[in-house]
């Protein structure tokens, strides 16, 4: 759902940035309390894989296809605040390099794809996880839950913006209809990438999910005789902080790489959700050119490679390395301005304790 420059008008478009401005001031200071030593790669690894993850458009209806937004992802996986940030860097390197949602829309899309997402799944995944019982099952499925509401939400959010400052004039009704109709079945596809990607951690590492943090979720927890009991105390990690990440991040990256740079070339070509409603409801008229139309990497293709599946290939494995690059050197500032004295106290309490 990256909006282009046009279809929201300038003084909005203003608010929206402002906004996003405050939404990122805040949570630089909030990933200060969820980010470590271990935690601050990890963030970076998840901008990159989001950002793979989002070259692969999946259809979801007759010439439609949508892609991850990633905000529940990441407010599971690393923390809201942290979360906020990997969708900002991704975003503006999306914006930046490769052309892909407008530049003065930029507080636009960080607004809806980076705020509300991370914000209302992560207020649901928190909610369902305090209903349901404390087991990996249990917290997969409020991942997919979380993951599935929060795209019709950032759908809704969009229609918002668009009611006051959209450029062009058409009944609000239709436009929310379409938007949230069609992002439904976006999130469908959402929830299901979001719900295998934090099974899959939490089979092997629930100690770096962030959303299942300080609650005896799954590993706490065996299944026997069909009745769920607490786990030996000699099965649990009794030092969880100690375990390297390297393996786990080595894996992550390459996997982010092969989707990027091999796995996105047979991504459904089809416009996706916001696309084909702004062309159906006429919400494109006055949309304007890109202002990094001329990048060497935009439409996510490299502009000197005449082979598409070479070139957007390459352009993907650069898009990951530079985000992984970029998030992971903005995550490790932060965490280490985060031990500086004076302010994360909280942090170094919990580190000492």
């Amino acid at each position: 759902m990256h909006v282009p420059d046009g279809f929201i008008d300038a003084p909005v478009s203003v608010a929206a940035g402002v906004l996003a401005a405050g939404a990122v001031a805040v949570s630089l200071r909030g990933a200060r309390r969820e980010l470590d030593e271990r935690t601050a790669p990890l963030a970076g690894l998840v901008a990159a894989f989001i950002f793979a993850v989002q070259m692969l458009n999946f259809p979801v209806a007759a010439g439609t296809s949508g892609h991850l937004m990633g905000g529940a992802l990441a407010a599971i996986l690393v923390g809201p605040c942290t979360a906020v940030l990997c969708l900002s860097v991704v975003l503006l390197l999306q914006g930046v390099f490769f052309a892909d949602g407008g530049l003065t829309a930029l507080g636009v899309n960080i607004t809806v794809m980076g705020v509300v997402t991370v914000v209302v799944a992560y207020a649901v995944f928190r909610l369902l996880t305090g209903l349901l019982p404390r087991t990996r099952r249990s917290a997969t499925a409020s991942a997919f839950v979380a993951a599935l509401v929060s795209v019709p939400a950032s759908a809704a959010a969009f229609t918002l913006l668009y009611w006051i400052g959209g450029t062009t004039d058409i009944p609000i009704g239709k436009v929310f209809t379409a938007m949230v109709g069609v992002h439904v079945l976006i999130g469908i596809g959402e929830a299901v990438i979001t719900a295998l990607t934090v099974g899959a951690v939490l089979a092997v590492r629930p100690d770096l999910v962030h959303g299942v943090q300080g609650s005896p979720a799954a590993p706490l927890k065996l299944r026997i005789d069909g009745e769920l009991v607490d786990a030996p105390a000699a099965t649990r990690d009794p030092e969880p902080a100690r375990r390297s990440t390297r393996g786990f991040w080595i894996t992550g990256l390459v996997s982010a790489l092969l989707l990027a740079g091999f796995v996105s070339f047979y991504a459904s070509a089809d416009p996706d959700g916001l696309e084909r409603v702004a062309a159906d409801q006429g919400i494109d008229e006055k949309v304007a050119e890109h202002g990094a139309a001329d990048s060497p990497l935009a439409d996510y293709g490299v502009g000197d490679i005449a082979n598409a599946r070479l070139s957007g290939g390459l352009a993907g494995v650069i898009g990951v390395s530079a985000t992984v690059v970029v998030g992971t050197g903005v995550f490790w500032v932060i965490r280490r301005r985060g031990e500086e004295p004076g302010d994360a106290p909280h942090d170094r309490d919990h580190e000492n304790a």
